[in-house]
């Protein structure tokens, strides 16, 4: 049913019929969010709304909904096309509900008459810049470039909602209650007691980030770090921040690649989130790689986003396709905005190539939930400050990561997608440095 103002409207306009008869099949009812249209008619939900979708201009709907649907929403998300109202981790199961229309090719042939009629404007919105790689996929350049165009959005911007330790991985709830700040720190905690840090050891974080794992562990336990990024921001701000935390003498950050590195080996090591730029076909060179690295009786903490199991792969007629593609979160939207090297596997095809380079599996923690309550933290951060975040980063930058953060929530809410600690030991005769139980964790 519409608004007051809307069935004059309703008459009058072919484009809005045509826009509420789409909305309609792609979305039955019961359809839990309103939708407010371009010129302000609203098509109020059945029942209370978890949010409200505001399509933006006459052919907003047309590019919202376009094949391929796994880039289109997103694009047309940060081009300004719409907006979400409310979270939009609670957005994102309602916008997928398209689902229950387009069961079968016939479905699918009767929304895309509808989307046919929908009406076109010349409207160009924000400029989306796709990553573009120049050089040879897994190559180092490949890698150089996939983390520069992530990570050197510049340190200010991500300073305005990762924290006070500037931290770009999951955080630790140990009861839900933390606030963001207290929970990383908490994190940094964790993992140093996973590894079983003393003071004297040698310490290699891969992908250190701006620093904060390799400081907290020199400040806490004493050891003597050293972090590794790609990116020329955070390898600036991390060698700053060491000094200004006075441990220079204990901790050093370089510019390299983890293939590169020829120390001694390592009394234990590091990776967190730096594992998901990594890919599958080179998952036996990380692990080899990282096995050399580390002494016998060694630990090696690999912390990092995996997805489910997929199936088998299997060819798809094209109708089929299209009825699988998810609607938003998809790989694709990741791979060419957000980062667009390396790739998720499971804990389970990961940890199999980790036992194949001579890794020993001690233990797993699938930490999904703190990972969903991380983001919608950091989203949180960033809508608060949305306008300084539009200064440094310009608006297409600032809606990208709003809808990279939000859906990401949502995944991690929904099951997709899982964050998983996995402790690694590489065995000295048959002995590694782990205690009988994991109490020490949680004195």
């Amino acid at each position: 049913m519409l608004t007051a103002a809307a069935p004059a409207a309703r008459a009058g306009s072919p484009a809005l019929r045509a826009a509420e008869a789409f909305l309609a099949r792609l979305f039955p009812a019961p359809r839990r969010f309103d939708v407010r249209l371009w010129d302000g008619t609203v098509l109020p939900a059945q029942g209370e709304p978890t949010f409200t979708l505001a399509v933006n201009a006459p052919g907003s709907l047309r590019r919202m909904f376009r094949v391929p649907l796994a880039l289109s929403l997103g694009e047309a998300y940060v081009r300004g096309d719409f907006d979400i109202e409310g979270d939009l981790w609670a957005a994102a199961p309602g916008m997928e509900a398209y689902r229950d229309a387009v069961r079968s090719p016939a479905d699918v042939l009767g929304v895309a008459a509808l989307w046919r009629r929908l009406p076109k404007d010349d409207r160009d919105g924000l400029a989306v810049d796709e990553a573009r790689i120049r050089a040879r996929e897994g190559s180092r350049e490949w890698d150089l470039q996939g983390i520069r165009y992530h990570y050197d959005a510049g340190n200010d911007f991500y300073r305005l909602f990762l924290g006070r330790r500037m931290l770009y991985s999951c955080a630790y709830f140990p009861t839900g209650a933390e606030d963001l700040d207290t929970a990383q720190e908490l994190k940094l905690e964790h993992i140093c007691r996973k590894l079983r840090l003393r003071e004297g050891q040698r310490l290699l974080d891969i992908g250190c980030g701006w620093g904060g794992l390799v400081i907290y562990a020199a400040e806490r336990y004493g050891v003597r770090a050293l972090g590794i990024t790609l990116s020329r921001e955070q390898h600036a701000l991390a060698t700053d921040r060491a000094r200004e935390a006075g441990v220079q003498d204990l901790v050093e950050v370089r510019i390299q690649d983890y293939r590169d590195l020829r120390e001694e080996p390592f009394d234990r090591v590091a990776s967190v989130g730096m594992f998901e730029h990594v890919g599958r076909r080179r998952l036996p060179e990380y692990f080899t790689r990282v096995h050399a690295l580390l002494k016998p009786g060694g630990l090696f903490l690999n912390h990092a986003i995996g997805g489910r199991p997929g199936p088998g792969r299997s060819v798809r007629r094209a109708a089929e396709k299209v009825l699988n593609e998810r609607l938003v979160g998809s790989a694709e939207f990741r791979r060419r905005y957000i980062f667009p090297t390396g790739g998720l596997v499971s804990v389970s095809e990961a940890n199999l190539e980790a036992e194949r380079a001579g890794f020993e599996v001690r233990d797993v923690e699938n930490l999904r939930e703190h990972y969903a309550r991380t983001l919608q933290l950091w989203a949180g951060g960033l809508d608060a400050n949305r306008g300084e975040a539009v200064r440094i980063g310009g608006m297409a930058m600032y809606r990208l990561r709003r809808i990279h953060l939000g859906v990401a929530a949502w995944q991690f809410l929904a099951g997709d997608l899982n964050l998983n600690q996995t402790l690694l030991a590489k065995p000295d005769g048959g002995r590694a440095s782990v205690p009988w139980s994991r109490a020490d964790l949680y004195d």
